[in-house]
């Protein structure tokens, strides 16, 4: 596999600002079997092409495994992915589990703590697929635990392994309108999506079968985004992960300069 190396600082933004560094991304990762060589057994994974999608937009990845949960974890990036993955438990927006939800709880308490910690510091987060709903239910919204049983198609998630396509319109003036234009099509792989929507919580692109595609933070708070889409699926088109760069640079330009505190209760 090819590697990427990188030294020195990363370009300039708009205003002018040339970070000292190139932004550390912590992505979150999965925990279980995985076979690669000789060996067979559980390991803590990421599809690499979360990785490859930061580094070519301008990060440093920084993995960041399901075991070991620490607010220290933080203290190491700029910016947060929560990444796509298994279901969020029903529990945690007090629903009965449907048949077809497959969760895991440790990965939720896992997520849900580094959240947290990252809005509290203003971290700049991205969520993508699982991730926005785990930050929808993190602000107290719900899921809709079965979409095929709302929208009476599996389009979303073909089969096993098989990427959907959809197509949204975004919300003018938004964050990821700035980013990717008044409509997109990407491809994406879920069979939940937002119900209810959390409070503090902007929803920012609708797909045409009425999908809740895009989240944003309202104007004012820490920088934060999220899509149900998977725009790591499609290595022409970074604009969203160029984003999270982005934002991920500006914090680390503030907090060196002393204007935020990492500091945890």
């Amino acid at each position: 596999m090819a590697s990427s190396v990188s030294e020195g600082s990363g370009a300039p933004d708009p205003a002018g600002y040339v970070p000292a560094r190139r932004p550390l991304i912590g992505l979150t990762t999965y925990l279980q079997k995985a076979a690669w060589g000789v060996w067979d057994t559980e390991a803590a994974v990421l599809p690499a092409e979360y990785v490859r999608m930061v580094v070519e937009a301008g990060g440093v990845p920084v993995l960041l495994p399901p075991h070991g949960t620490d607010a220290a974890m933080l203290d190491a990036v700029d910016g947060l992915m929560l990444t796509g993955g298994a279901d969020v438990g029903p529990d945690r927006y007090n629903q009965s589990r449907h048949s077809a939800t497959r969760d895991q709880p440790w990965r939720d308490d896992h997520e849900l703590f580094l959240l947290g910690r990252a809005r509290q510091r203003g971290i700049p987060v991205l969520g993508v697929c699982r991730g926005l709903q785990v930050i929808n239910v993190s602000c107290g919204g719900t899921l809709h635990q079965h979409l095929p049983e709302v929208l009476g198609h599996t389009e979303r998630q073909p089969g096993p392994g098989v990427y959907g396509q959809m197509r949204a319109r975004t919300t003018a003036g938004s964050r990821i309108a700035a980013a990717v234009g008044a409509e997109l099509t990407a491809p994406c792989y879920h069979h939940q999506a937002v119900d209810q929507v959390g409070q503090g919580l902007e929803v920012t692109a609708v797909a045409e079968d009425g999908t809740v595609e895009a989240l944003e933070s309202a104007p004012g708070g820490p920088w934060m985004l999220a899509v149900q889409w998977h725009p790591e699926h499609n290595p022409a088109d970074m604009r969203v992960v160029a984003e999270l760069v982005r934002a991920a640079e500006q914090h680390a330009g503030s907090a060196s300069s002393g204007a935020s505190s990492h500091t945890d209760p």
